[in-house]
Order: C-alpha cells, then structure tokens, then sequence
C-alpha cells in the first residue's frame, strides 16, 4: 500500500473456486494481505467461515453458503445472496473471479465501490466448446457473453486478464486493463530450490480429466506406447473417469493431490503432458499446469498450438504434438523417456524459463500490487 490508506479493506469474490484455490487465495490473496491489505475472501462452498487469524496467509473466508448446481439457479444465487454477503463484508475493494458475479459486480459499483473483474477465461470463446449447449445456441450465447462483458467492463475500475488474448480484448475500452499470467508461486510448491531426486521413467498429467482436455486421446496413445501415462487431478467427465479406472486402462490414477504432493509427483517424473484439444478457448489459453511442470524440471507434451509452440520450441523445452493423434502422442513420451539426457536438458531449460526468465508469481505479483496502490486514491 501507499502508506496514506492503512488496513484497506479487500474482498475477493467466487462462486466457482475452491477456497483455496491456487491462483485467488495462495497467489492473489495471500499477496495482498502480505503487503498489508485487510483481505476477506467470499467463497460459495458451505465449509463455513475462517478468521484472518485462524489462517497462515492472514485471509479471512466468509462462505456464502454452498451454491447451486443449475446454472439459472447459481445467477440467481450470484445475483442475490453473494451480492448480500459482499455488502456485508462492507470492503473498499471488490475483486471478483467469475463471469456470473458481473451482475453482483456492477451492484457494487453503482453502490460507489472500487470494483475489479479479474477474466480468468476468455468466456464468449469459452462457450463455442461447451457440450451442453447446441451449435446455434452456444453460437448466440457467445455473442450475448462478448456483449454483456463489454458492457460490464467498462463500468468497473479495472479488468485483470490471465492471457495476452484477454489483455488485447479488453485494453481497447476498460478503464485499465492489467495482465496478471498465472504463473507458478514457487514458494508455494516448495520448488525455490529444485531438488534431484531420482526420476522414475514415467510421464504425468496434472489437472482436470475430460474429452476436451484431451484425456480420451491420451488414453488412447497409453494403448500403444510401451509406458503407462500418470495422471492426478478431478474428473470433469463421467465418461472418462470410467474408462481411467477400468481395469485395462494404462492410465495410472494418482488421485486428486495437495500442492506440495504435486510438487513431489512432478518432480519425480521424468516429463509433463498437456494436449488440450484444439478448442476456441483453448488455443490462446496458458493453463498454469503448463508453467507448474517447467518450474519443477519437467520437459513438456503439448498441443500444437501457436502460442504453445513459441514458448516450448523456442525455448527449447519439449515436444508440440497434434493432440488428436494418439500415435504422436505416444512418439513423443517414448522419445522422451528413450532418452533421459535429452529429456534433463529440456527439463533444465523450462526450468530456466521460470526462474531466471520471469515466469513466476514473483515477477506477476509486482503488477497486481502495482495495479491495487492506483486503485487506493479512488477509495
């Protein structure tokens, strides 16, 4: 903080992130009570509250009670009891993380409140993959999104994008855009110093399992490629999880891990794996797995995509596949764990790239607390 305003009392705002979520609570929040802000963190989960002083990152939760699973019913739900208990809480800023807070968010600022939507996703490109929702429909949900969001961001003080795409859309008319990427905290994963342990020949997929993420292909090329494939996170499709816990299945579930037993299933693997199918919201996306395997080691699998391509290929840090093809796939983990001395030179340079190349919550964190000493005055 500037040192004028003392205790500025903060509010992060989700209904859709777990309460400790990497990026609101471990990264943001906890950034922001370090420097001094009063943080709350308003969460839809209906585990009830924490004080600040129960907590090791001095955030206090308020939980607004567990949300809705139809997704008129969480609006509502957005709209009504969130926005009351943001009003409650009675903070100077409000920071929210999710698209169905915007109209709880615009609320807030027509009650006179410093207002920030921190865009985690592209939304209108987000919903062109949603399966739920028809061609023609999702076609007109986009739309109706890209209109709503626009119209909201130019009311609230400022949008926090995740990704240069995010950035370039909404600098044209918010009033300040700033581009917080969600690197790795390497404090947070225990990963400031990069232990050696002993890498066992096997290849790990972190994060959420789904056909759109790519799991149905990987499950595939587990079938053709002489090493299993391990994978730990939450199953986002009920399809998929039956085929990974079948009893051929040659993909190894390691369960859904706390951060530091992540930072240990990397770190003893030999590469990490991410082939996102080529999904509008997809494609200009930076999921933070990608920069978690780089910080520990890890060389990377990843979807042939443009922006994936600059980052792994230039760096010379991995593979870019075609992630539709599980034969490519498979080419790529047995080219890797064939050969570990190409493999531990990839390895050390993504880990370069985070560490000495700025691609770490450290370096991100500086623009948030930037961002938040210019919204202090508006108080």
């Amino acid at each position: 903080m500037t040192g004028t305003l003392k205790a500025v009392r903060v509010c992060h705002m989700t209904t859709l992130h777990r309460r400790d979520d990497a990026r609101v609570r471990l990264k943001e929040c906890a950034t922001l009570a370090k420097a001094g802000y009063k943080v709350t963190l308003l969460v839809a989960d209906g585990k009830g509250n924490t004080e600040p002083r129960g907590s090791t990152d001095g955030v206090g939760v308020v939980d607004a009670g567990l949300r809705p699973g139809k997704h008129r019913e969480r609006f509502r739900f957005s709209a009504s009891v969130m926005l009351t208990k943001a009003r409650e809480i009675d903070a100077q800023i409000y920071h929210f993380h999710d698209p169905e807070l915007i109209p709880a968010g615009l609320a807030l600022k027509r009650d006179g409140k410093v207002v920030v939507y921190d865009s985690h996703e592209d939304l209108p490109r987000q919903l062109l993959s949603k399966t739920y929702i028809a061609g023609s429909k999702a076609k007109l949900a986009s739309i109706a999104a890209e209109v709503g969001e626009d119209y909201a961001a130019r009311r609230f003080d400022a949008v926090i994008a995740v990704t240069e795409s995010i950035f370039t859309r909404f600098e044209k008319f918010a009033k300040r855009t700033v581009l917080v990427a969600n690197y790795p905290s390497l404090e947070d994963l225990g990963l400031e110093v990069l232990s050696t342990p002993k890498r066992e020949r096997r290849i790990c997929y972190v994060g959420g399992l789904s056909i759109i993420r790519g799991s149905r292909s990987l499950l595939q090329a587990s079938k053709i490629c002489k090493y299993p494939i391990h994978a730990a996170g939450s199953f986002d499709d009920e399809g998929v999880r039956q085929e990974i816990l079948a009893q051929d299945s040659r993909v190894i579930y390691r369960g859904f891990l706390g951060r530091r037993e992540l930072a240990d299933f990397m770190t003893s693997s030999m590469a990490g794996i991410m082939t996102y199918l080529p999904r509008p919201n997809h494609i200009n996306a930076m999921p933070t797995k990608l920069y978690d395997y780089m910080a520990a080691g890890l060389p990377v699998i990843v979807s042939d995509f443009p922006l994936w391509r600059n980052i792994v290929e230039a760096g010379e840090c991995g593979i870019c596949v075609d992630p539709e093809n599980p034969s490519s796939i498979a080419e790529a983990i047995e080219r890797l764990l064939d050969r570990p001395e190409e493999a531990a030179r990839m390895g050390a340079n993504a880990r370069r790239l985070v560490v000495e190349g700025g691609r770490n919550w450290s370096a991100a964190s500086k623009r948030l607390l930037d961002l938040y000493s210019t919204l202090e005055p508006a108080i």
